[in-house]
């Protein structure tokens, strides 16, 4: 299975499995979940500064880090997955 959406068609490396996914640490960075979620890395970023990212992100330092268990929820997979 695959996660669909709005990365250009041809970018295969943009494409996350769902074996990718369940092989996430409990926490990621940002590009990690807007690649799991086809958003764009300016995207991803206006929507984390605007506290508007699809799923929980967390401030930690100067960096943007994502909970895997967001992610998976946001894109309505099952939690049990990881």
């Amino acid at each position: 299975m695959r996660i669909e959406g709005a990365v250009p068609e041809g970018d295969a490396s943009a494409v996350m499995t769902v074996a990718e996914l369940a092989a996430l640490p409990a926490v990621v960075d940002l590009m990690t979940a807007a690649r799991a979620l086809r958003i764009g890395r300016t995207t991803a970023y206006m929507l984390a500064r605007a506290d508007d990212f699809p799923c929980p992100v967390l401030r930690v330092g100067g960096e943007y880090r994502v909970p895997v268990v967001g992610l998976i929820r946001v894109l309505g997979l099952d939690p049990s997955i990881g």
